[in-house]
């Protein structure tokens, strides 16, 4: 019962990425009824909604090690307010060299107030489609990381997926924490489009 429950629940995800994927190629493409149906129906039945990433993760430990680690990211069909939220391990474009990606946890969205720690800097209030992403080594001093607190405010448009499970080495890989609802919402991707040794695999080469 539990496995047809994941899979009831991950194809309605795929389908809900699927579509909004097509639709976007419609509005770009303009595409007619009948292309439109067949984008949706190969999204559906042969596309996946994860991809492999592969990065060292200093800055991210714990959840990443130093070395080389091999990231399962869930694609978002849109990235806002609906699909990523506080707490979760974003992959994102490095806003300094945008042929590059980082991995950063995503710690306030649009409307929040940030007040820093530096009695000379002033407060301010993140702007529409604007997020403040951070790294997670807290070994590593605010002002020599490289996330938010040196590069400022990213736009939410820089996010391409959240990352649900890291492998690190062969025998130490698991789930990635993220906020408790998309952990709750990527569980039934996980339990469908894991392959450990798909990972492992990439790891290697």
């Amino acid at each position: 019962m539990a496995y047809i429950s994941n899979w009831v629940r991950y194809m309605a995800h795929k389908l809900e990425y699927s579509l909004t994927l097509s639709l976007k190629n419609h509005t770009k493409e303009k595409l007619n009824e009948r292309e439109l149906v067949g984008v949706v129906l190969k999204n559906l039945l042969y596309g996946r909604i994860t991809y492999l990433h592969s990065g060292k993760g200093q800055e991210m430990a714990p959840t990443m090690g130093a070395h080389d680690n091999t990231l399962l990211v869930r694609k978002l069909p849109v990235v806002d307010t609906r699909y990523v939220f506080v707490g979760d391990a974003v992959v994102l474009k490095d806003p300094n060299e945008t042929d590059k990606y980082l991995v950063r946890r995503l710690a306030a969205l649009e409307g929040s107030e940030m007040v820093s720690s530096d009695d000379k800097e002033e407060p301010f209030v993140l702007e529409k489609d604007q997020c403040w992403v951070v790294a997670e080594n807290q070994e590593i001093k605010s002002k020599e990381a490289y996330d938010s607190r040196t590069f400022g405010p990213v736009s939410m448009a820089d996010i391409v997926g959240r990352a649900i499970y890291c492998l690190r080495t062969a025998v130490d890989h698991g789930p990635v924490s993220n906020s408790e609802f998309a952990m709750e919402e990527d569980s039934p991707v996980l339990a469908v489009e894991l392959d450990v040794d798909e990972l492992a695999k990439d790891h290697k080469a």
